[in-house]
């Protein structure tokens, strides 16, 4: 962007937000969806998508999301597992990812109390259903002192 001499909204096409740059907890209204919920914690009609995300253990099955964009998350609260490719990570508080999203990947709560985190992705290219593939069929890699 600086090269060009313009920002990174304008080189992403993004419209100009009709929301201020300031987003108040007591305005984030929840949304469910796949059994997770989401609060916006970021403006609307942005390149990128900032959400807080609740999810409850054992929500949204095996499925596995592949699509176009980038991926960023925080743990908050609880421990996640996450699957990038054929490796498995065991992420707590404080810990983050961040990841290409064309790399098949499933977030999910390793404990039964859940998990909340923040969560930052580049917006959606493609439709909804071409991002499952379904259940992960191949062997499982650890990565090393990471919990299965």
């Amino acid at each position: 962007a600086r090269i060009y001499g313009t920002t990174v909204s304008e080189l992403l096409g993004e419209t100009a937000a009709d929301r201020d740059a300031v987003v108040r907890a007591g305005d984030m209204e929840p949304t469910a969806a796949g059994g997770w919920t989401y609060w916006q914690a970021g403006g609307s009609g942005r390149g990128m998508q900032a959400l807080r995300v609740r999810v409850p253990y054992g929500s949204q099955g095996d499925i596995v999301r592949v699509h176009p964009g980038e991926e960023w998350l925080h743990v908050l609260r609880g421990r996640l597992r996450l699957r990038l490719g054929d490796a498995v990570h065991l992420l707590g508080p404080g810990d983050s990812a961040h990841f290409d999203s064309l790399t098949p990947h499933r977030i999910a709560a390793q404990d039964a109390d859940g998990l909340e985190l923040l969560f930052v992705h580049t917006l959606l290219q493609s439709p909804t259903a071409a991002l499952c593939l379904g259940p992960v069929t191949t062997p499982t890699r650890h990565t090393a002192g990471e919990m299965p």
